[in-house]
């Protein structure tokens, strides 16, 4: 479809600056801007993308992963075609580093209306960077609070204070996926980014401005990314900036697209970095890829009673009563939600 971008300014000679991510990109007349979906036509910033959705699929939440936000519930997850990073492990690839304009034609009511029909709980903007597509994102995300769901971001975090306003006006949950504890030569040789700052930065933000539920994950890869020194910093910096409520998913990397040679995160590396996260103070760690795995469980920080028991994407045990709180040790866990009414494990299913 094609619509003109909200985020961006008019520069001289027809020129423009995107102002969507943290690349800040300045784009000549009829030329696109390295995430490959916003370009400049007749001196105006064009998103080619809106309206063409590459892939939908309805997912339990738990895979984003989020667990401290509507566990139990369903989310359709949309993408378009691009991406504003450039990582050479990208699950993705075939979506986020495409760079056709490809899609099937799909209005924000639709998208609603889809969500819907398929009876899931909420919409999330994922398997690439969602806030290169956030003019559509937003228009999808208005009209399905009106309907009664709720709108997700699957995010790298690479983002503006200009992008952080516009998710003000739809966004209810983030999960924002740090690569490699953000140790700076990892992102600049294996993601294509100079500096990891704005990421820190967009997180800052959206806590000091937003009422935006907020995960972090973080993307461990072995040899390369799996720095502990760099795990310290990053906990450190949620302890100080979130609180130890924080949940943090440290991930296992899977040999993909161009690091095929690379092997999968020893579980043991996992566990170092789970024990780092304990040991700043972070109470909710957790494992992620890694499944029937007991870090994958929730425990109550004061009595350590498995509070949710998980296998994977499934809740497999629930032990909270009605205010969230530990059946063991009446401790409240910050969960936002309850379990999903008529949940159950095996009840997730693929979209065409």
């Amino acid at each position: 479809m094609g619509k003109e971008a909200i985020l961006y300014e008019k520069l001289p000679e027809e020129k423009v600056r995107c102002t969507a991510c943290a690349r800040y990109c300045e784009i000549g007349k009829n030329q696109i801007g390295l995430c490959g979906i916003r370009g400049n036509t007749d001196g105006r910033l064009e998103l080619f993308v809106y309206g063409k959705v590459i892939a939908g699929n309805v997912d339990p939440i738990e895979k984003k992963p989020v667990v401290h936000y509507r566990p139990g519930s369903k989310v359709f997850s949309i993408a378009t075609t691009g991406c504003n990073w450039l990582c050479k492990y990208c699950q993705n690839y075939d979506i986020s580093q495409r760079r056709k304009v490809e899609g099937v034609d799909m209005t924000p009511e639709q998208v609603v209306q889809t969500t819907l029909d398929h009876g899931a709980d909420g919409i999330a903007y994922t398997y690439n960077q969602p806030s290169i597509f956030i003019e559509f994102a937003r228009d999808c995300g208005v009209i399905a609070r009106k309907r009664g769901l709720y709108n997700v971001f699957v995010s790298n975090g690479y983002d503006t204070p200009e992008t952080v306003k516009m998710m003000e006006e739809f966004l209810d949950c983030i999960t924002v996926d740090f690569k490699g504890s953000a140790e700076p030569n990892f992102t600049r040789k294996y993601i294509g980014v100079p500096d990891p700052k704005p990421i820190f930065d967009t997180l800052t933000e959206i806590h000091d401005k937003t009422k935006i539920h907020v995960e972090i994950t973080d993307l461990i890869v072995p040899e390369v990314g799996d720095d502990l020194s760099y795990a310290k910093k990053l906990c450190k910096f949620v302890y100080d900036e979130f609180g130890s409520d924080m949940p943090i998913h440290f991930l296992r990397f899977h040999p993909d697209y161009k690091m095929m040679e690379f092997p999968s995160t020893p579980v043991k590396t996992l566990e170092k970095h789970h024990k780092i996260a304990k040991d700043v103070g972070l109470n909710y760690a957790y494992l992620g890829n890694v499944p029937g795995h007991p870090l994958e469980h929730t425990y109550c920080p004061e009595c350590n009673n498995i509070v949710i028991n998980r296998f994977g994407f499934a809740i497999k045990e629930w032990n909270l009563d009605e205010k969230n709180q530990c059946i063991n040790c009446k401790n409240r866990i910050p969960i936002t939600g309850r379990l999903a009414k008529n949940y159950k494990a095996d009840r997730f299913q693929f979209v065409v």
